[in-house]
């Protein structure tokens, strides 16, 4: 069975992220004789957020101006329903920094034992369905332990700031493969696709280089 390599570079906090994840998995089923395998790579959106974070409604609107931050929601929630993410909206939901999820990928992807695309999903799902803090390394040892991690080993790591260093060079070595915006997937080390991409364009990526092989 022909081996596909997926390595998705994505933040937590971006929806687009999120659409591109269920897209992602719809292509996937749709090519059933091929083996797949995802690799999660991390990027800040904004590395420079305080690690206590910020109100995600100030946020939002100082970057980008109440009223395309409006239209942006609005826009996000029609294109959410048709994946299957109902995007949720809370006045205290917090923009978090990521670093301390993307430590957790990190472990995750170490881990034989653990699914990171399932951790993946509480992540985006607890940001940007449940409005969750997901800076908060309470909230970030919870997920934790719903994929069958240690929430004791993983609470003590986590304020030990372990493995930090080794995600930020994991993050500037994102950029540094000319990475600006996420999500962004490269196929194969050598095939790259920026944004979230419709199933069928992945699927037609994937046919591409059975063909090219």
């Amino acid at each position: 069975m022909k081996t596909i390599n997926i390595e998705i570079i994505s933040d937590p906090v971006c929806p687009w992220c999120y659409v591109g994840k269920r897209r992602l998995e719809a292509a996937l089923t749709q090519r059933p004789d091929l083996n797949f395998t995802v690799v999660w790579q991390p990027f800040q959106l904004n590395p420079n957020m305080p690690r206590e974070g910020r109100n995600r409604q100030d946020y939002y609107r100082e970057k980008f101006g109440h009223e395309r931050a409006e239209m942006m929601l609005t826009g996000l929630r029609q294109t959410g329903a048709e994946e299957g993410i109902s995007f949720g909206s809370d006045a205290n939901a917090m923009a978090p920094n990521t670093l301390s999820a993307h430590v957790l990928m990190h472990w995750a992807g170490a881990d034989d034992c653990i699914d990171a695309n399932d951790l993946a999903e509480k992540l985006f799902c607890a940001h940007h369905v449940a409005c969750e803090d997901i800076g908060d390394h309470t909230v970030l040892a919870r997920i934790a332990a719903e994929v069958g991690m240690d929430v004791n080993n993983v609470t003590a790591r986590l304020a030990a700031r372990e493995d930090e260093t080794i995600v930020k060079e994991r993050v500037a070595n994102s950029s540094a493969r000319g990475v600006t915006g996420v999500p962004f997937f490269i196929i194969n080390g050598q095939y790259a696709l920026s944004g979230a991409q419709p199933a069928d364009v992945l699927v037609s990526a994937f046919d591409q280089i059975v063909a090219a092989d």
